[in-house]
């Protein structure tokens, strides 16, 4: 029966009584009405036809038809020729009701007493639910509609749906993945970063932060010491401080994190070696020996994250996993920047004891990542989409940021960008007495959204000069035009082209 005949999903909205003292018409507009308002009706949801909900009701039907026309005439409802009534999306376009407090509110209950770790109280991420709708938006970690592989994307989930496939992923795997998405991550996707692994050495998780979450939650307590780059991934910083963790800010400079700041009693090293999160420099080549060599001596555990090397670099660098011998190393990747942010899929590689540890953690928090979409991942990888979308992504990111370098030089100069090859962002240094959170302030009220970059420090007490600028998102011909409208918003006078 079809969402729009199944008229028991409507039964709990309408309350209609012959002793109301209403008309039986109005009592039909005042529960739509309440509906559209609570947002209990979605804009794609038709409402029932008038002639079935006048039989559900019991009343006539040109009641119904008089009620649903007084709703269109008001603005409530659209009737669309042959599909019927929906709710008027500028309706739901507005701010819901608030919701119905009782006037005594001493019987509330205190929810941050109550809680156990304060997730709440972390710093937040920049909010940029709205980054579509600008004009320029230099957004890290965002996709492009126009480079999405959607005819790819939509023939591999036809091909998961199929009856033989169902039986493959529709049962429940308890702690297992998907075995063909690991074959294909181990043959597809890890030789890329120079990692061979075995399939009991690799997990499939719900992106990398769902990664760093149980990791941090299997292996870190209360005194459990971290150290990690400053600047470095504000949400890595939070989870590890979740879990009891004492971070210790380490120092960054043009080689990547300064591995004799580490302290020799740090349990845990966090990284971003193949592109530093966020100044994207690449650890060099003299601190990365560096980094095994004191993980050995002083029983370090690394935990490397794969920050933003699924695309071709024009000088690859091989995952410090691909020369650890000691099984120090802890690699959690991500298909994120590649595929989708919103499909929510990483893994993490590591020695197979721990990689069991992981399986049991995993499943009394979700038993594992949805099956259906670890298939069709596993089917996009295998009929080479993904390679084929990697090569069309790293050309057309590779041409954005000259792009993006040519307007800074041109409309920014006294803006300093990092010089590193690849990744998705440019990581720059204002000239003294900026204020980079004012700017993004500015610049958002000329439909341009920047990424101010304090939130990456882990003190954060002072204005900060530094910004990201993501160029995943934003297409080729907008760049000029949107650093222009940037260097406007930081009071400069672009010259003219």
């Amino acid at each position: 029966m079809s969402q729009r005949n199944d008229t028991a999903i409507w039964s709990g909205l309408f309350r209609i009584s012959a002793d109301s003292g209403q008309t039986l018409q109005a009592q039909i507009r005042q529960a739509i009405v309440a509906a559209i308002l609570d947002r209990q009706i979605a804009a794609s949801m038709p409402l029932p036809s008038c002639r079935i909900l006048a039989e559900k009701l019991g009343v006539a039907r040109g009641t119904v038809v008089l009620a649903f026309q007084q709703l269109v005439d008001q603005g409530f409802l659209v009737a669309r020729e042959r599909r019927g009534h929906f709710v008027n999306p500028q309706v739901l376009a507005t701010p819901a009701k608030p919701a119905h407090k009782s006037p005594d509110n001493s019987n509330e209950i205190d929810w941050k007493a109550r809680r156990q770790i304060a997730a709440s109280d972390m710093p937040r991420q920049a909010k940029q639910d709205d980054w579509i709708k600008s004009s320029y938006p230099f957004v890290y970690g965002q996709f492009d509609p126009a480079l999405f592989p959607t005819a790819e994307w939509r023939e591999c989930n036809r091909m998961a749906l199929a009856v033989l496939e169902i039986r493959n992923w529709a049962a429940d795997m308890i702690d297992r993945d998907d075995p063909l998405l690991i074959e294909q991550i181990q043959a597809r996707l890890l030789p890329r970063r120079g990692i061979f692994a075995n399939p009991d050495e690799i997990i499939v998780t719900l992106g990398a932060q769902n990664a760093l979450y149980m990791l941090a939650t299997l292996l870190m307590t209360k005194g459990t010491k971290v150290a990690m780059e400053d600047p470095g991934y504000p949400d890595a910083r939070s989870i590890f401080r979740l879990a009891g963790a004492t971070v210790h800010a380490t120092p960054v400079d043009e080689e990547g994190i300064v591995t004799s700041a580490i302290p020799a009693d740090a349990g845990y090293v966090f990284v971003t070696p193949s592109h530093h999160c966020p100044t994207m420099v690449p650890l060099s080549e003299g601190r990365r020996q560096d980094l095994l060599a004191r993980a050995l001596r002083h029983n370090h555990i690394v935990i490397e994250d794969g920050y933003d090397s699924q695309l071709l670099d024009e000088a690859p660098q091989q995952a410090l996993k691909s020369v650890d011998r000691s099984g120090r190393v802890i690699y959690v990747g991500s298909m994120s920047k590649t595929l989708a942010p919103g499909l929510r899929l990483g893994y993490i590689v590591a020695s197979a004891g721990l990689i069991a540890e992981l399986r049991a953690l995993r499943r009394f928090m979700l038993r594992h990542p949805p099956a259906n979409n670890q298939r069709a991942v596993a089917l996009f990888l295998s009929l080479g989409h993904h390679e084929a979308l990697v090569r069309r992504l790293s050309s057309a990111f590779g041409e954005r940021r000259r792009r993006l370098v040519q307007a800074l030089t041109a409309f920014l100069p006294d803006w300093q960008a990092t010089n590193s090859a690849g990744g998705t962002s440019l990581w720059l240094e204002g000239p003294r007495g900026t204020d980079a959170r004012r700017l993004a302030d500015a610049a958002a009220a000329r439909s341009v959204i920047i990424e101010p970059g304090d939130r990456f420090f882990d003190l954060v007490d002072r204005p900060s000069r530094f910004m990201r600028l993501g160029f995943s998102s934003i297409s080729l011909q907008h760049i000029e035009p949107g650093i222009r409208e940037l260097a406007t918003a930081a009071g400069r006078r672009p010259a003219a082209a």
